[in-house]
């Protein structure tokens, strides 16, 4: 579907009334200290099992009302330690239920499902978490970013790392600088989500709800292994190794640079396939100067064994034997590098580990990435309160996606953030975006 700017901005403003029924259930949230938080979920085992335990035990939650999922199953396992919690198979049945009874909602599904879901929870002026990436589509994620500014909603993603202490201590190295200013920089991970072959003549399990999973995908017959987790393989439902981990390692490097909308994106990979996402990637961003900072260039690997590696390979551990790093990233800076991963960091200088003077700690330490959001809400907080908020997971996202469009046309693509638009390759523009199946609304 070929996406124009004057198409974006009506199908986004009809979008927003779509719900309009509900437009005055929290038409702004000034909660007291003694109102209670209730929440509904959208997905109860796996990941959205750790995610619901994480903000009903945040000890600002008071009830989980309502649960949805599509297996059956899967919806009485999770959903037996909240006893009080309404089960339900369809999330849009559950929101519609449960509307006023509910003030904030936890989405994680398969990523397909994401926007559709949380849509619908924002339109209803419901507080919203939902899991990385926040999207399947470009155009998702800016719908998303628009729906919870626009109703001044609290709102974030789920990149739990970013609460962590270690990528705080980056930033400040980065903004400090300690490694002086910074024009390229570098993330790998080692994952290969690839070979994804529809099967057929297969039936579906009693417990699981196909033509619900498949949400707002192409309608097709089940087929045997999306469900649970291996859906992150296929275009319809996932978007690989740079969809499922570029949120994450590619935070580090947004947040230290002041990063938003890229202006190129060059990505190469194997053959483009219909069905499955690649087993590899290697994908370049462009970004412009931001105020002080000097423009950047920004690659991204993912694949069982893509990385920079000549890059790596010069560098050396403090014994100036090599250094052995798995998945990270690598800030390069006109007197240093740092590298980093989830949990550790090193300075170099010429090229090996060195000892530094660590700038005075500016960024405060997370109360935790779920508390951060059921506090801002408990709190009264506003669509900036929490640090992946989806103003910024949003851009985040977006820039993540925009390397699957550049892989899927086949092209570099030159990318107008504003305008949201692709300004060399207009035939790229259909993969901002999807057909939604009859009766699925973003």
């Amino acid at each position: 579907m070929s996406l124009s700017r004057r198409r974006f901005l009506a199908g986004t403003a009809a979008g927003v009334v779509a719900f309009g029924v509900h437009s005055s259930l929290r038409a702004e949230d000034k909660r007291g200290p003694n109102d209670k938080l209730r929440i509904a979920a959208v997905g109860c085992t796996g990941q959205a099992g750790g995610d619901l335990a994480n903000i009903s035990g945040s000890g600002d939650v008071d009830e989980v009302v309502a649960i949805a999922d599509i297996d059956a199953k899967k919806l009485d396992e999770g959903s037996a330690k909240y006893k009080s919690a309404r089960k339900y198979r369809d999330f849009r049945v559950m929101l519609e239920k449960e509307a006023d009874k509910i003030d904030a909602v936890m989405v994680a599904t398969p990523d397909h499902c994401h926007a559709p879901a949380a849509a619908m929870a924002l339109r209803l002026k419901k507080h919203t978490f939902c899991e990385k990436p926040l999207t399947h589509t470009v155009f998702e994620s800016r719908t998303l970013t628009k729906l919870a500014l626009d109703n001044k909603l609290v709102t974030q993603m789920g990149s739990q790392i970013h609460a962590g202490d270690n990528y705080r201590r980056v930033v400040e190295l980065i903004k400090g600088g300690v490694i002086g200013k910074v024009r390229e920089a570098h993330a790998w991970v080692g994952v290969n989500y690839s070979g994804a072959k529809f099967t057929t003549n297969t039936q579906a399990p009693s417990n699981v709800d196909w033509d619900l999973w498949l949400g707002p995908a192409p309608q097709r017959p089940y087929s045997e292994g999306c469900h649970p987790f291996n859906w992150r393989r296929f275009w319809d439902y996932g978007t690989g190794g740079l969809g499922d981990f570029g949120c994450h390692y590619g935070d580090l490097i947004h947040w230290a640079l002041d990063l938003r909308h890229p202006t190129k994106i060059s990505t190469i990979g194997p053959p483009v396939d219909a069905v499955s996402c690649p087993g590899w990637t290697t994908v370049t961003y462009d970004h412009p100067a931001r105020g002080e900072m000097p423009a950047v260039k920004y690659m991204w690997y993912d694949g069982s064994d893509n990385r920079p590696k000549e890059l790596l390979a010069t560098l050396k551990g403090k014994d100036g034997g090599p250094l052995k790093w798995g998945s990270g990233q690598l800030f390069i800076g006109e007197t240093g590098m740092v590298i980093s991963d989830y949990g550790n960091h090193q300075v170099l200088r010429d090229n090996k580990v060195v000892e530094f003077d660590r700038p005075k700690e500016s960024i405060p330490r997370s109360i935790g990435h779920y508390k951060e959001w059921t506090n801002a809400i408990r709190t009264g907080g506003d669509s900036h309160s929490t640090t992946c908020n989806f103003d910024y997971s949003g851009a985040l996202t977006e820039a993540v996606l925009l390397g699957t469009v550049s892989f899927r046309a086949g092209k570099p693509i030159e990318w107008d953030g504003a305008a949201f638009k692709i300004t060399n390759a207009p035939d790229a523009e259909k993969w901002l975006h999807k057909e939604y199946r009859k009766g699925w609304t973003l």
